[in-house]
């Protein structure tokens, strides 16, 4: 084999055409269905309509269709609209100030490219309205036809020019879920236009123009839960609706995201909205939420993806920092205030006739084993014995420490936000009757471990936690790896109030504990802390930064081996004083795991579970 030989041959260059082009871009701007509506919506906002229609068949593979009142536009105009890169949205070359939803001008001529698209539109002062064919990237020019005005695309048979595109799609049920959630995050960004959306002629949503509010209240389907936000920094505002800890899902699908009236589903935002909820719902469950991000144009890239859903900020720390710290403010609240509601009401409080207090004996059959009844017939107050308070000090202080805690009779508890505590069922939970008569359930240990967790973690920031030397240290035998990884951390846990040694081989010697944690379990506290750290290797002693992020879960776990256990009987006053305490303490919704610390039944579901309702 001779050198010309082994030269390869050299590939000839060559221009590819405008309809190649075309089902190219196709390929990044038409993804599925959902993606075609997004575009075709986004014109009709664009275009000032105040009235949006929708349908779909077959999940938008075979046919989609939007109907608007905006502008209209002309022969001309139409024409234009399916060209390449023809766009009546950019004001200027510097893609700085971008103030419409669309901008790119790929959307007709790729749908056009890939599918059947028809289009009649009329402006509002003209007599006719013109219609428009491109199929398959085949273009039938402008004609005269009968319209109203506005706009009307049809999107025939999606993606019949390519084929292997269409063979990728889901079931039309996939497909149609895809396009509801563009259509409802749609619905989102701008309340003031009415909006039908229709899936194989069967009506899904029919929204009038509406406040922000009703809109919320429509698209997410929560009402009593819903916390307002509002607040503005460096030229960032930031506003909406959140849910407590009790509204949340399975996934993500109800957090809605909106940057200057544009629907996003940016990465920075999710993960401000994962560090925000991360201290007060379980793991693995995603919060409820529309939040409304408004910042100046030239402080946000919208030109990352075709898709424009996500986005580059200019400053990412400011959005990040503003997110975070009114999301966990609004959450900051105590219990009984927008927090984990079952909604029962029980019947009117002018009905019920409140005994006087009898002694509970313990051969009273199932009430002595499975509920402690608590004296609520007193008129007078009530001072809480110094027995009480000393416990109350001794596992984390839910008694107010600046005055002595009053107790008034259940009218006047039952003004408090979790009511008046009437009974203890199964020595865990304690049953209250609410200000409108409803039923309210707080489970003892999850309620007082998120007590003790704000209480820990406030005197650790203000550097005043206190510990205490154990009479006897505690020995805990651990595996020696895990013990050394905890003896690494000896100087942080110490900040802690847990003062450890190493005591030969895998064994660990405890010498201190909290002051808030007197009385709690300090082995297995260790324990679970070793095996926390062990595998987490990332950990870095002296890694100030790393300790901060994770000096909320140490904490919590501190809190969960500290706090008044299941099974633990409670006097009136302890169950009046824990109650009132959560109303004050923040974030006392859920426990320091993100379980409910009380739920909320009202008469609906009562009456539901007697099948007085069908």
């Amino acid at each position: 084999m001779n050198s010309a030989e082994r030269i390869p041959l050299r590939p000839t260059l060559r221009r590819l055409s405008n309809h190649v082009i075309d089902l190219i871009a196709a390929g990044e701007v038409v993804e599925r269905p959902a993606a075609a509506l997004k575009e075709l919506a986004e014109n009709a906002l664009d275009a000032g309509a105040t009235r949006l229609e929708v349908s779909l068949i077959n999940g938008g593979c075979d046919r989609i269709e939007v109907i608007d009142n905006g502008c209209g536009m002309s022969p001309d105009d139409l024409a234009m609209a399916v060209e390449r890169h023809c766009t009546s949205k950019l004001s200027d070359e510097s893609l700085t100030h971008i103030v419409t939803l669309g901008f790119r001008g790929e959307a007709l001529p790729s749908i056009g490219a890939t599918a059947r698209l028809g289009m009649i539109s009329r402006q509002h002062d003209s007599d006719t309205a013109w219609m428009l064919r491109l199929e398959g990237g085949v273009l039938t020019p402008p004609a005269p036809a009968p319209g109203a005005p506005g706009t009307r695309v049809v999107v025939e048979d999606l993606f019949f020019a390519t084929p292997a595109r269409r063979k990728f799609l889901k079931s039309a049920r996939v497909e149609g879920s895809h396009a509801e959630s563009v259509m409802r995050r749609l619905a989102l960004s701008a309340p003031h236009c009415a909006m039908r959306f229709s899936l194989d002629e069967r009506l899904v949503f029919d929204f009038p123009s509406q406040t922000q509010l009703e809109r919320v209240q429509a698209v997410l389907g929560e009402s009593d839960s819903l916390i307002p936000l509002d607040e503005e920094r460096n030229g960032l505002h930031l506003t909406g609706y959140i849910c407590g800890p009790a509204a949340t899902r399975a996934t993500a699908a109800a957090q809605f995201l909106v940057v200057n009236n544009r629907p996003v589903a940016d990465p920075l935002m999710k993960t401000a909205i994962r560090v925000a909820y991360r201290p007060v719902i379980e793991p693995g469950r995603h919060p409820v939420l529309a939040l409304h991000l408004t910042l100046p144009h030239d402080r946000v890239d919208v030109n990352v993806h075709p898709a424009k859903t996500e986005l580059r900020f200019a400053d990412e720390a400011d959005v990040r920092g503003l997110m975070i710290g009114a999301m966990q403010r609004a959450l900051g609240h105590g219990a009984g205030e927008g927090g984990v509601r079952v909604r029962f009401a029980a019947p009117s409080r002018q009905n019920i006739q409140y005994p006087a207090p009898e002694p509970v004996r313990q051969s009273a059959g199932f009430l002595s084993s499975h509920a402690t009844l608590a004296g609520i017939g007193t008129t007078a107050p009530q001072t809480i014995p110094a027995a009480v308070t000393g416990f109350s000090e001794g596992l984390g202080a839910f008694t107010p420490a600046a005055r002595p805690v009053i107790q008034p009779d259940v009218e006047q508890q039952a003004a408090f936000p979790l009511g008046a505590p009437v009974a203890q069922v199964f020595d865990t939970y304690i049953l209250a009757v609410g200000q409108d008569g409803d039923l309210i359930l707080v489970d003892q240990h999850a309620a007082h471990e998120r007590l003790t967790h704000e209480k820990l973690l406030a005197q650790y920031a203000s550097g005043t936690l206190k510990a205490q030397r154990l009479l006897l240290p505690e020995v805990v035998d651990l595996p020696p790896g895990q013990a050394g990884r905890l003896l690494e951390w000896k100087t942080a846990l110490e900040s802690l109030g847990l003062e450890i040694e190493s005591f030969g081989g895998g064994s660990v010697l405890l010498r201190t504990m909290p002051i808030l944690l007197q009385g709690g379990d300090g082995v297995a506290l260790l324990r679970d802390l070793s095996e926390e750290l062990a595998a987490d290797p990332d950990l870095v002693p002296g890694d100030s930064a790393a300790l901060e992020r994770r000096i909320d879960a140490v904490i919590a776990r501190m809190a969960c081996h500290g706090s008044i256990r299941a099974g633990r009987r409670l006097q009136q006053e302890e169950m009046a004083a824990l109650l009132r305490q959560m109303e004050q303490t923040p974030r006392a919704g859920t426990c320091s795991h993100g379980r409910p610390t009380w739920l909320r039944l009202g008469r609906d579901e009562l009456e539901k579970l007697f099948g007085r309702i069908r």
